[in-house]
């Protein structure tokens, strides 16, 4: 058995019942929280003198519609630590019917054009976002077209200046 990373570890002690799971691969960890942690979980990664996960690199999502994983999407986070050269994953599950989340944009300004891309592909709605609008498609494009039930043969309305065509 691998003993823990120091940010699981921190983890684990700070928001032991809001962890899911956790795992390492190669290095890097995984954590899986809860959504109410996601704020207080990206803080401490952030501001911990023993962490310091300062760079955001990216926010994406998943779709696992035809799988048997439960709930249907999550949010996935990738943190980089550039004074210890360490990676970590902070995964949030969150259910098809209820695909809202808390902003990071406060604490990372950065995370405003990776949450309007997973609002724009995903339609998962960030509280608190101060712009979240589409970055990627124009505003009336209808769907999310990173979900696995888009349908692949949709038409859209193409939008000309002064109407549609």
């Amino acid at each position: 058995m691998t003993a823990e990373s120091i940010t699981i570890r921190r983890l684990k002690e700070a928001f032991g019942s809001h962890i899911r799971e956790t795992h390492a691969y190669r290095g890097d960890d995984t954590v899986v929280i809860d959504r109410e942690a996601l704020v207080n979980v990206a803080t401490l990664l952030k501001q911990d003198a023993d962490l310091e996960y300062s760079f955001l690199i990216d926010i994406t999502a998943v779709d696992y519609l035809k799988t048997d994983k439960a709930p249907r999407f999550e949010v996935v986070y990738h943190f980089f630590s550039l004074p210890h050269k360490q990676r970590v994953r902070i995964k949030v599950p969150l259910a098809a019917d209820d695909l809202e989340i808390d902003s990071l944009v406060p604490l990372w300004p950065g995370a405003n054009w990776y949450e309007r891309e997973v609002y724009d592909m995903f339609g998962v709605r960030f509280r608190g976002h101060p712009n979240l609008k589409r970055i990627l498609l124009y505003e009336e494009f209808e769907g999310h077209p990173l979900r696995k039930d888009y349908p692949y043969n949709k038409r859209q309305p193409i939008v000309k200046p002064g109407g549609n065509i």
